[in-house]
């Protein structure tokens, strides 16, 4: 536990500004970012007499070794820095909203020539409208197939469309009358478009004049005496007024706005938002969050707004925000809004009518998703905390292991060995920090030596991170499996996307140590895994492996495994972070298998990337063709030159084609001419099927 009067700063050394700040720990782990209209008198609420501050709030300073600041203009550079810095660091400290799910869309892809209507998750694409978010995915598919009877719009994916396109045949939906069929030229691209933006004029809330219209071809059906149209078109109405059912109008003046709720308690926080468009309820979504400092429900409202429209531009954010209590001060806030929209954004609380009788339920809501959450997070908190205090007490550890890093070798007949390394943090996983290995210190099936080869990789580079902070300094490099200190390493990371960064924006791929090191085997591994720390200086590091056959835990140095109880929630745990290590290093050695078994001649050409091996292959056919082309007709791609052109035919010309392939019935012998999109061509690539006996050989 950190003393906060070590790293106060000295007084007239924090500006009396606008700024930005950030408490770092003693790895130089950002864990809370916050913002301030005065640095000064912010900061020195922070360095008070702990006694006096929230529980959750000292447990943040004594937790830091440091702080920093950045001074900006206004109070709006400052919402906008916190809100960018908290997306970077992910501060462990800081009002982070939990939500369980990706909600769903309803997204039409309006960009594309004959726009589809389907479930969305995730960020938005450009060029696409989107409708919600809804509660469930079902919700969206049920109010579709409603109103494909109206607006029978593509729904099928892009394979399907080709598909038929190809066949000549639409699908179900085309025969039944729920898509117009584009893929057989059934209706022209400009119609379809224009159905699909008939579609979202109706989503929008624009219905009344759908309705009308189609009132009245059913009247003038039935005066022609043509009844299976005029029924047609009634069955038409009754589901378009079936869909507008579910989504019941609440606001009579057909407002767009967003209403924000938030129930609390002194722990934790629930967040409702209701999206209503057109004066109809189209979306719902909530959060919760842990209360890490005493915080008022104005700045919960504010973090919240953050989380909502932090990446929202446009028509994404409504001319209207009301909420339940409005953030110190509210202006900056505003302001920012604003920007967003690009258009005057009024935020406010409702004090009459509807709008206030609608804020009302959306607080119930968000009373019950606290009391929810609460309810299931007693038992998940229990189970968690109980599971780490068992493990520490079968290591007889000094503490509970907070964070734990897995280790896993997988390879397929000593070819492709990889390593995988997973995390996790008070019993949750912490994919962000996941980390992959390539075994290049040797070649061969050798799982005691590759352990030990990544495990000191991993902690040589923790070791690395730690002198570059100036926090250590002293033990020498030491070699992997024989090569010479200050060696280059192997690629660590590879191409895993995320995790903590330094100052400079570059990733900190180990800078922070666990307190424990769980193997994937037995004795072997643990021995190698405890030698590598050793060998680095590091003693402050438990470790100890799982193996697979009788789920025994084996400590270094003793000759009997630790044996936990079936129904020990420690040993669950174990197990959880053994299969989730498992699991990553399975699934990145067959992706390198897959990779290396489609690999073709152009692979080989140095520079060639996939774009250019694509444009190759398309403008020629395939890899054959290419062998036979000129240098001059080469250059005729897009994007070769001269250069590049004659490198890719003196490649070609090394490799040797493969034997023909022959029809073992007839004796023919086969020339294909398919084209191959993989960079190989056909017949000279490897095949990508193994024999089920290699198959159940991977580890």
């Amino acid at each position: 536990m950190a003393d906060p009067s070590s790293y106060r700063p000295r007084p007239g050394e924090i500006p009396d500004s606008p700024g930005v700040y950030r408490f770092r720990d003693e790895h130089r782990r950002v864990i809370y970012v916050g913002k301030a209209k005065s640095l000064r008198q912010r900061l020195a609420n922070y360095f008070q007499d702990l006694a006096n501050l929230h529980p959750r709030t000292r447990s943040m300073v004594t937790t830091a070794a440091s702080v920093e600041w950045t001074v900006v203009s206004t109070e709006v550079e400052a919402l906008q820095l916190e809100y960018s810095w908290i997306k970077e660091y992910d501060p462990r400290f800081n009002v982070k909203y939990r939500d369980d799910k990706s909600y769903p869309y309803l997204a039409v892809t309006m960009n594309e020539e004959f726009p589809r209507v389907q479930v969305m998750r995730g960020h938005k694409k450009k060029g696409v409208r989107y409708f919600g978010p809804y509660a469930h995915a079902w919700a969206i598919r049920d109010t579709v197939d409603l109103l494909l009877r109206v607006f029978p719009v593509r729904t099928c994916s892009a394979g399907v469309f080709k598909n038929a396109e190809r066949t000549g045949r639409p699908c179900l939906l085309g025969y039944i009358g729920k898509c117009s069929a584009p893929c057989v030229g059934r209706i022209s691209p400009e119609d379809h478009y224009e159905l699909a933006e008939e579609f979202c004029d109706f989503m929008a809330g624009r219905t009344g004049t759908y309705l009308r219209r189609l009132e009245k071809q059913m009247a003038e059906a039935s005066d022609e005496m043509e009844y299976e149209r005029a029924a047609r078109l009634r069955d038409d109405v009754g589901a378009l007024k079936k869909a507008m059912e579910k989504n019941a109008v609440v606001l009579a003046d057909a407002t767009d706005a967003d209403l924000i709720a938030v129930a609390e308690d002194e722990l934790e926080a629930a967040v409702q938002i209701f999206h209503v468009r057109g004066g109809r309820v189209r979306g719902q979504r909530g959060w919760v969050t842990d209360k890490v400092e005493e915080i008022t429900t104005g700045a919960l409202v504010e973090h919240a707004l953050q989380q909502l429209y932090g990446e929202e531009t446009g028509d994404s954010v409504p001319k209207e925000v009301l909420v339940p209590a409005l953030p110190d001060p509210v202006e900056p806030v505003q302001e920012w809004l604003t920007v967003r929209r690009g258009a005057n954004v009024s935020l406010r609380i409702p004090q009459r009518g509807d709008k206030k009788a609608l804020m009302e339920t959306v607080q119930r809501n968000a009373q019950q998703a606290l009391v929810l959450h609460k309810t299931k997070r007693a038992s998940d908190l229990t189970t968690r905390s109980r599971a780490l205090e068992e493990i520490a007490d079968a290591l007889d550890l000094d503490s509970a292991p907070l964070r734990i890093e897995c280790y896993d070798i997988s390879h397929l007949q000593g070819d492709d060995v990889v390593a995988s390394m997973v995390v996790f943090e008070d019993g949750l996983q912490r994919k962000n920090e996941y980390r992959r290995f390539q075994i290049k210190g040797f070649a061969g099936q050798d799982d005691v030596r590759s352990m030990h080869e990544v495990i000191t990789r991993r902690f040589r580079r923790y070791l690395a991170e730690k002198e570059k902070s100036g926090e250590w300094a002293g033990a020498e490099d030491v070699p992997v499996n024989g090569s010479p200190a200050g060696a280059p390493m192997a690629a660590e990371d590879d191409g895993v996307i995320g995790g903590p960064k330094d100052d400079d924006g570059r990733p900190r791929k180990f800078a922070y140590p666990p307190q424990l090191v769980v193997v994937d085997g037995g004795r072997p591994q643990v021995a190698a895994a405890r030698r590598a720390l050793d060998e680095l200086g590091i003693d402050d590091i438990a470790v100890c492996g799982l193996a697979k056959r009788l789920e025994e835990v084996w400590v270094p140095g003793e000759e009997d495994p630790v044996v936990l109880p079936r129904s020990s929630e420690g040993l669950y745990l174990l197990q959880r972070v053994r299969d989730e290590a498992h699991r990553f290093a399975i699934t990145y050695q067959r992706a390198k298998r897959a990779k290396r078994l489609r690999s073709g001649p152009l692979d080989e050409v140095p520079g060639l990337g996939e774009t250019r091996k694509q444009a190759l292959i398309k403008h020629f056919g395939s890899v054959k063709r290419l062998r036979a082309a000129t240098i001059e007709q080469i250059q005729e791609v897009p994007g070769i030159g001269r250069k590049t052109a004659e490198t890719i035919a003196v490649a070609l010309a090394r490799s040797a084609p493969a034997a023909p392939a022959v029809n073992t019935a007839t004796g023919e012998i086969i020339d294909e001419e398919e084209p191959d999109t993989t960079g190989g061509s056909s017949g000279e690539s490897v095949s990508a099927g193994l024999p089920d006996d290699r198959r159940g050989q991977e580890t």
